[in-house]
C-alpha cells in the first residue's frame, strides 16, 4: 500500500530520546520498569522540557488536583515542544481548558457504575462483561473516560475474586474484556493468575485485553509476556493509537511480537480535536496500522467526561472522516465510527448515509456509492410470478456504472 510523502513524514519521529533524554543509557531506555519509574508527574518536572507560560502555571497545577499527570519519557519524546498545538502534547499534557471545563460533562459518562453488579465489573451487554482489574496506567490521557478511578490503588485480590465469581455464576457470559487502567502494567505472574482463572470458566469463549502499552510504553511487550498471553487463546487485544506519530519502530516491534504470539490486534481510536480530527491524519494512521498488522476497529466520538470539552470534535467531523476513507482506501482500513451513548446506552454506530431509501413493500433499496452515484437494489423474490425475470432485473444504476474493486 503506497503512502504519500506527507503521510510518511507524519509517522517518522523527528525529536526523540536524543533531544530530551540524551543522558539516559540505551539499556535503561529500553527497560519498561525504568520508563514507568521515571514518568513525568509534576508541572515542575514538565517545565524542565516544556516552556509553560507564567500566567498558566497555577492553572495547570490546579488541573492536576482533579486528574493526575503521568507521561513516560518514551512517549514525551514524541512531542514537538516547539509546536504549542502539537497533537501528542494535546493528548497527554494538562491544558488550561481542562480546568475551565472541569465541571462540564460527567464523572461517569458511560454509566459503568450503574451496570456494576460487583465493584470493578460492568455487565451492560447480554453476553459479555468488562473487568477493570487495575486503576494504574503508565500514561494518563487527558481524555480518559475513567478519570474518576484512575491513579487509585490497584484492585485487591478480594475484588478480583468477586469479579471472577460473578462471571462463573453467569453462564450467559461468553466474552470477558480485561481492562483498566492498563492490565499489561500488572506483574506478569499476577496477570497470568487472573487470565488462568477466567479461562478455567467453561462458558467463557473469548478473552479480550484493552491496553495502550504498545503506543505509550512499548518496552513492556517482551517475550515473557507474549509467551504467557499465548497460553490463554483465543485471546484478543485492543490497542489504542490516536495519531500516526505514535506508530514508531518501537511500537511496531511490540505489535509484531504480539501478532507472532497468535494474538489478533484491533485498534480503538478516540476522535480528538486538534489531534486526529482531519481526513489526512486519520488516513495516515489507519494505513500505518495495517502495515503493523493492526486492524482499525472503532473510531470513538470523545466521551463527555469532565474537562474534555476542548478535545471533543463534532459528530459531523467524524462522519466526514469516514466518508473520506470509504471507497478511497481498503475497507480493512475503515473503522466503525461509534458514539458510546452517555448514561450506559452502549456503542451506537453512526456514519455517512449510503442507503437513501428502502421500500419494504416493493423490496427496493436506493443506494449511493462513495462517488455520489445512485443505484437501486431489489430484494430476492420469494414467490413465483408469471414471466421469467431478465438477468439484471432489479439491479440498476440511476447515475453511473457499477463494478467491484
Amino acid at each position: 500500500m503506497e503512502q504519500t510523502s506527507a503521510e510518511t513524514s507524519s509517522i517518522v519521529p523527528q525529536w526523540g530520546k536524543h533531544r530530551y533524554f540524551p543522558e539516559v543509557s540505551e539499556r535503561d531506555w529500553n527497560d519498561w520498569r525504568w520508563q514507568f519509574k521515571n514518568h513525568i508527574t509534576t508541572i515542575e518536572e514538565l517545565s524542565r522540557y516544556l516552556r509553560i507560560p507564567s500566567e498558566e502555571w497555577e492553572l495547570r497545577k490546579r488541573v492536576l488536583n482533579d486528574f493526575k499527570m503521568a507521561i513516560t519519557p518514551y512517549y514525551f519524546s514524541l512531542i514537538n515542544i516547539d509546536d504549542p498545538d502539537d497533537p501528542i502534547l494535546r493528548e497527554i499534557i494538562p491544558l488550561p481548558e481542562e480546568y475551565v471545563y472541569r465541571n462540564v460533562g460527567f464523572e461517569d459518562p458511560l454509566g459503568e457504575e450503574d451496570h456494576s453488579p460487583v465493584p470493578g465489573l460492568t455487565h451492560r451487554y447480554p453476553d459479555r462483561v468488562l473487568m477493570v482489574v487495575s486503576n494504574v496506567c503508565s500514561n494518563y490521557c487527558r481524555f480518559c473516560t475513567r478519570k474518576r478511578i484512575m491513579c487509585e490503588q490497584t484492585r485487591s485480590e478480594a475484588e478480583i475474586d468477586r469479579m471472577i465469581d460473578y462471571v462463573a455464576a453467569h453462564p450467559e457470559v461468553r466474552d470477558v474484556i480485561v481492562s483498566g487502567g492498563d492490565p499489561l502494567l500488572m506483574p506478569t505472574a499476577r496477570l497470568e493468575r487472573i487470565l488462568g482463572r477466567i479461562r478455567a470458566i467453561r462458558h467463557v469463549e473469548i478473552i479480550r485485553i484493552g491496553t495502550r502499552a504498545p503506543a505509550v510504553i512499548p518496552q513492556r511487550i517482551d517475550q515473557k509476556l507474549c509467551s504467557m498471553l499465548s497460553k490463554f487463546h483465543p485471546i484478543w487485544i485492543n490497542v489504542h493509537f490516536e495519531h500516526p506519530r505514535e506508530c514508531t519502530p518501537e511500537a511496531e516491534r511490540a505489535c509484531d511480537m504480539l501478532s507472532r504470539a497468535g494474538i489478533p490486534l484491533n485498534n480503538q481510536s478516540v476522535l480528538l480535536a486538534g489531534v486526529n480530527d482531519d481526513p489526512a491524519t486519520m488516513k495516515a494512521l489507519v494505513h500505518r496500522l495495517l502495515c503493523m498488522r493492526v486492524r482499525p476497529y472503532y473510531l470513538y466520538q470523545c466521551d463527555p467526561v469532565h474537562g474534555t470539552e476542548h478535545l471533543r470534535a463534532p459528530v459531523s467531523r467524524g462522519i466526514e472522516i469516514i466518508e473520506s476513507l470509504r471507497g478511497h482506501t481498503s475497507g480493512l482500513a475503515v473503522p466503525t465510527l461509534v458514539i458510546d451513548a452517555p448514561g450506559g446506552g452502549g456503542k451506537i454506530p453512526i456514519g455517512p448515509q449510503y442507503m437513501l431509501a428502502y421500500d419494504r413493500e416493493e423490496g427496493i433499496t436506493t443506494l449511493r456509492n462513495y462517488r455520489g452515484e445512485t443505484y437501486t437494489y431489489r430484494d430476492g423474490r420469494r414467490n413465483v410470478d408469471s414471466g421469467a425475470p431478465s438477468p439484471n432485473d432489479g439491479f440498476s444504476s440511476v447515475c453511473g456504472g457499477g463494478g467491484h474493486n
